[in-house]
C-alpha cells in the first residue's frame, strides 16, 4: 500500500499549444542547399574513411618499416 497519492492519469493528444514555422532569416541557406551540403558531408567521411583503411593496409601494424642499410 503506498502512503503517496497518484499522480493524475494523462490523456493523450494534444496539448492545446500551437507553433507558428518561423520564416527563416533571408541570410539563412534554403532547405535544398542544406539537404545538398548534408549528402556532401557524408560522401566526404566515407571517403576519408576508404582512404583512413586503404592507408592502415598498407602501413604493417608495427609502424612503416625503414630501409635495410
Amino acid at each position: 500500500m503506498s502512503t503517496t497519492p497518484s499522480l493524475p492519469r494523462r490523456k493523450p493528444g494534444a496539448s492545446g499549444r500551437t507553433f507558428d514555422l518561423q520564416e527563416p532569416d533571408a541570410a539563412a541557406p534554403g532547405r535544398a542547399l542544406r539537404a545538398r551540403a548534408t549528402e556532401g558531408w557524408e560522401r566526404f567521411l566515407r571517403r576519408a574513411d576508404i582512404d583512413t583503411r586503404q592507408e592502415a593496409e598498407e602501413c604493417p601494424p608495427d609502424g612503416p618499416r625503414s630501409p635495410a642499410a
